[in-house]
């Protein structure tokens, strides 16, 4: 019977977070387990950073944006003796083993660690970007997807009162799911994702073909990993992060002069930028966290390790952190249909 175990956010913030930690904290007092809180995620790990966490400590953050413990992007597997100093922190702090909360880089670590070292982990799904396979939702997609929403409802009356055209980029480097949703949510007219290359050219004839039948504005919701179909344009290179990832963003802002060139409609470029990732969970966030939360410390309060806990419909189901992990979870063809529907 587990005992005593860690907890730690890894990755982006995203709302929803402190609902998942509190929720592990209350869970596991009920099962009179001890809970260790991890400072800035896999670092904290390595440094061996940690804080007794408890009902009274964890009390009031249901609400809070952000993550109460930090977190950073830190990858253990990668760091010197990293695979080593994960297991040294379970020894130093007695842990029997950890629950990570966190999206693809950080699960992917975890489930190297699982798999191929035998470090005990539950995974908990957590990206705005809902990228992840096993879980039909991922925590703060919601919240994250409201803001989109509410911005796109914003931009048509300043659209419609200066007949322009308006484009949001937000965010969803590898997939299109805040786009597609807040696009058909909100009524865009355009929508480009990386899971669809675009023509130029096709979304330009497209924007005067709306204004030829009396339409005075349009908005283009485009993701910030949106590509040209290939052949078509030429993208400006990104500058690349530590991970020797780019550094996306300001797809719209290359792409707005070329439409106001091509169509001769005025074009405006808003971006949402990090706006998406916080502030106040809403609703459904703080109900999956809380789910998600409990559900992950059963798991190991059962011993069951090596696994991420998701939705399924209304269902919580443990998956294989291999699953999870293996392939990202994009927009399905259908899905995008239905958005196709409603452009123009």
């Amino acid at each position: 019977m587990t005992a005593r175990i860690g907890v730690l956010t890894g990755g982006g913030d995203c709302p929803g977070l402190n609902a998942v930690i509190r929720a592990v904290v209350r869970r596991a007092e009920s099962y009179s387990m001890g809970v260790l809180g991890f400072r800035n995620g896999w670092r904290g790990v390595l440094d061996y950073a940690a804080e007794p966490l408890t009902q009274t400590s964890t009390r009031g953050i249901l609400h809070r944006g952000g993550t109460m413990l930090g977190t950073s992007r830190t990858d253990p597997v990668a760091a010197p003796d990293g695979v080593e100093r994960v297991r040294e922190a379970l020894e130093v702090h007695r842990l029997d083993g950890l629950v990570v909360i966190g999206g693809e880089g950080t699960l992917s670590a975890a489930r190297v660690l699982s798999e191929e070292h035998g470090v005990p982990i539950v995974g908990v799904p957590k990206t705005i970007d809902n990228d992840l396979s096993g879980t039909q939702f991922t925590i703060g997609f919601s919240t994250a997807l409201d803001i989109a929403t509410e911005a796109v409802d914003r931009l048509h009356s300043t659209a419609e009162s200066h007949n322009r055209v308006m484009l949001l980029e937000v965010m969803g480097r590898h997939v299109g799911w805040i786009a597609t949703y807040a696009g058909i949510a909100g009524g865009a007219d355009a929508i480009l994702v990386p899971e669809h290359p675009f023509d130029l050219d096709r979304v330009c004839r497209h924007l005067r073909r709306r204004h030829g039948t009396g339409r005075t504005f349009s908005i283009v919701v485009i993701a910030e990993g949106a590509v040209p179909a290939a052949g078509t344009l030429d993208l400006p290179e990104y500058d690349l992060d530590e991970f020797g990832r780019p550094r996306l963003g300001g797809i719209a802002a290359f792409l707005g002069p070329l439409i106001e060139e091509r169509t001769g409609f005025p074009t405006r470029v808003t971006i949402l930028g990090h706006v998406q990732r916080g502030g106040t969970p809403n609703a459904f966030d703080r109900v999956l966290g809380s789910t998600l939360g409990v559900a992950a410390t059963d798991c190991a309060q059962r011993g069951e390790w090596g696994r991420m806990v998701g939705m399924r419909g209304n269902a919580v189901a443990a998956v294989p952190l291999a699953r999870a992990t293996g392939e990202l979870k994009t927009v399905p063809a259908a899905m995008y249909e239905v958005a196709e529907v409603f452009f123009g």
